[in-house]
């Protein structure tokens, strides 16, 4: 298969391209730059690989949860390659995706993400490793204030930026955590094995409803009740 995938919603703007087993990636940490570098990254990454979008089978989107600004950017980008070639959009969790590096460099068999929401909130999401390597969801993806986190289990390795955030997570949830490992944000080369693994999730670039888990920016706490 060809895929894209990018991922922005974090504050790496990150680039993969697969050619079946050909993998080129481009991953950047630069906050508040992505509507400046994602495209030319985009075309370079096609430029090295030798393709066209319309030789692509499909594109996969980091679809968060995570920054609003950032995943609207790689959302209408996406949609908008889509529509001109003709292609599908594969979403996949950009939580999902830091979990996949963590399970492939480390001797872990769950993972915590958590990543920062912002208002003293962050977005959780928890993992355990599968058959295939990659990470099943133990549960559904929340956005919950710092503090205690709601773990449906214990001896977790733990990933993501909110750790270093919030560095009162870690004395909270001691009981649960073995260890923080050193991976914040997701890259795109593991949303390329995730999407390969979900084409069957495809879906027209109309279709795509972004996993913002908080419906408004300026939302507190208090108002979600």
């Amino acid at each position: 298969m060809k895929l894209l995938a990018i991922d922005t919603s974090s504050n790496a703007c990150s680039v993969a391209l697969s050619d079946g087993d050909d993998l080129l990636e481009n991953h950047v940490v630069e906050p508040r730059a992505h509507s400046n570098i994602l495209m030319p990254m985009i075309s370079q990454l096609l430029g090295d690989g030798g393709l066209a979008l319309q030789d692509l089978d499909a594109i996969g989107l980091g679809n968060g949860p995570g920054s609003f600004i950032g995943m609207r950017i790689g959302a209408s980008v996406v949609q908008g390659l889509c529509h001109g070639a003709g292609l599908n959009l594969i979403p996949v969790s950009s939580l999902a995706a830091v979990a996949a590096e963590a399970f492939e460099k480390n001797a872990a068999e769950r993972v915590i993400v958590v990543q920062d929401a912002r208002m003293h909130e962050v977005y959780l999401g928890s993992f355990a490793k599968g058959a295939s390597g990659l990470p099943e969801a133990e549960g559904p993806e929340q956005i919950v204030a710092v503090g205690e986190l709601p773990l449906p289990a214990d001896a977790y390795s733990a990933a993501g930026a909110a750790w270093e955030r919030y560095p009162e997570l870690l004395p909270a949830n001691g009981g649960k955590v073995r260890q923080v490992l050193p991976i914040e944000h997701p890259r795109a080369a593991f949303l390329l094995r995730l999407g390969a693994g979900s084409v069957d999730e495809a879906m027209r670039p109309e279709s795509l409803a972004p996993a913002y888990l908080r419906t408004k920016v300026a939302e507190k706490p208090a108002e979600r009740g």
